[in-house]
């Protein structure tokens, strides 16, 4: 019995931080306060009342939409909601409430802003990509930890100079710029909190799956392209199902 009252506690906290992942995603691109002014419709900033904020529930309540201009209500601020609930959740049955718990917690918590700033808006922000630096190489440092304090910090060092080195020589080649500053600042924050292993895994099946949605959409190379989620999608893979996934390959190799 208790354990249905802990899966409802996770999904309404975890729901309710979606809804200022929300305020997030929206105002730090803008460079707006993410504290004032309260939640407003962002058309004709009518105030949200508390009984419309209610995350999920306030979006089927107002149909969707403002109630006061009628303007829509974007399809991604529920997705948000549930998506935070969703990845909490699996988190909890994967994990339980350990310390990896709560430290995969905060990375998600930035992953999911991050994913949702560089799909809209071709961006992540410093405020979000550079706390994860000392974010990561602090966690490393408790006893209950996955990685040593030396796989951290290799891990993000490791990952920092090789996306800055294959930026700097496309730059070399073409003039442009093959990645952003702020995937380098993205993929060395997530060494520090997945180690070597972790980040090696990770830029291989987030190359892949970036490789694979390129191909599909046809997309036009010379145009900007949103690397970051992709790196995100890889790490939420290694975090849980990493270890499965190593073992199955590298039993291939083994007869």
């Amino acid at each position: 019995m208790f354990i249905y009252f802990e899966i409802l506690l996770i999904i309404i906290i975890a729901s309710s931080l979606g809804s200022f992942f929300n305020v997030c995603i929206y105002r730090l691109p803008r460079k707006k306060s993410i504290v004032f002014p309260s939640s407003h419709c962002p058309s004709c900033s009518d105030p949200i009342p508390k009984w419309l904020n209610l995350p999920l529930i306030g979006f089927f309540l107002t149909q969707g939409r403002c109630r006061r201009c009628g303007v829509k209500i974007h399809w991604h601020y529920p997705l948000v909601e549930f998506l935070t609930a969703f990845l909490f959740l699996m988190l909890f049955i994967h994990l339980n409430f350990s310390f990896l718990f709560f430290k995969y917690s905060i990375l998600i918590s930035f992953f999911i802003i991050i994913f949702f700033i560089d799909i809209f808006h071709k961006i992540i922000p410093d405020v979000l990509s550079l706390p994860l630096i000392p974010l990561g190489i602090l966690t490393s440092l408790h006893p209950a930890n996955d990685i040593s304090i030396t796989s951290s910090i290799v891990g993000g060092l490791a990952a920092f100079l090789l996306f800055y080195l294959i930026s700097l020589a496309y730059w070399k080649l073409t003039g442009k710029m093959g990645l952003g500053g702020g995937d380098i600042k993205l993929i060395a924050g997530i060494g520090t909190f997945i180690g070597i292993v972790g980040i090696l895994f990770s830029i291989l099946v987030s190359s892949v799956i970036a490789v694979i949605v390129i191909l599909l959409i046809r997309h036009d190379l010379r145009k900007e392209f949103p690397f970051g989620p992709f790196l995100i999608i890889g790490t939420l893979l290694y975090i849980f199902f990493g270890y499965s996934l190593i073992n199955w390959y590298l039993s291939l190799f083994l007869f």
